[in-house]
């Protein structure tokens, strides 16, 4: 158990929803389901205490850049001590709408935008115009093809994701508490898709 995320639970349950890091094997799995060997911008919301952040910057190349989003101020500075040596890696103490401002300091919008968005915050505790807003803020950022990794207490993700190209679902036991890891993909540039519920989209 971590005892800084447990510490900052109890100090403020809404604001940090889990009190417990993510398993190893929730980690592995999750971070199976990119491709570092393309990775050049990797954003990371609500990272924690850093499970998953730390296996991102050790599988990710020696140029590529990780945006890291942890709204608990106190969770953000323990970020940013295990990774102060370590260039690649911002920590934001801020909300993650905010990453549409990073790609644009580091110029990646122009050329693509961010390879992948995983996501740890509760998107089902979102209000519904601030949760809509965000993951369209993400199809329209991410790269052609490029992905959103969401593990989330619920399913509830897939309702609010008719813009992506696909869009598929594993439940995942071996963690506590279980979770579902929904994974979307943006259209490649040559792809054009309608609108339309389920169409190239599986569960």
């Amino acid at each position: 158990m971590s005892a800084i995320l447990f510490r900052r639970f109890l100090a403020n349950p809404m604001k940090v929803a889990y009190m417990l890091p993510s398993s190893k094997a929730l980690v592995k799995r999750v971070l199976d389901k990119m491709d570092f060997s393309a990775a050049r911008v990797v954003v990371e919301f609500g990272a924690g205490e850093g499970c998953f952040t730390r296996e991102l910057a050790t599988r990710l190349g020696p140029e590529a850049r990780l945006l890291v989003y942890e709204l608990d101020p106190h969770l953000a500075d323990h970020l940013r001590e295990q990774f102060a040596d370590d260039d690649r890696v911002q920590i934001f103490a801020e909300d993650a709408a905010g990453f549409r401002n990073a790609l644009r300091d580091l110029g990646t919008l122009g050329s693509g935008g961010a390879d992948c968005v995983i996501s740890g915050i509760p998107l089902s505790y979102l209000e519904p115009k601030k949760k809509k807003a965000l993951l369209h803020a993400v199809h329209e950022d991410l790269a052609p093809g490029g992905r959103f990794i969401a593990y989330q207490v619920t399913p509830e993700l897939k309702v609010h994701t008719r813009m992506f190209a696909e869009y598929k679902m594993e439940y995942f036991l071996p963690n506590l508490p279980p979770m579902f890891i929904q994974v979307c993909r943006k259209a490649p540039a040559r792809e054009r898709i309608a609108d339309t519920p389920g169409k190239s989209r599986v569960a």
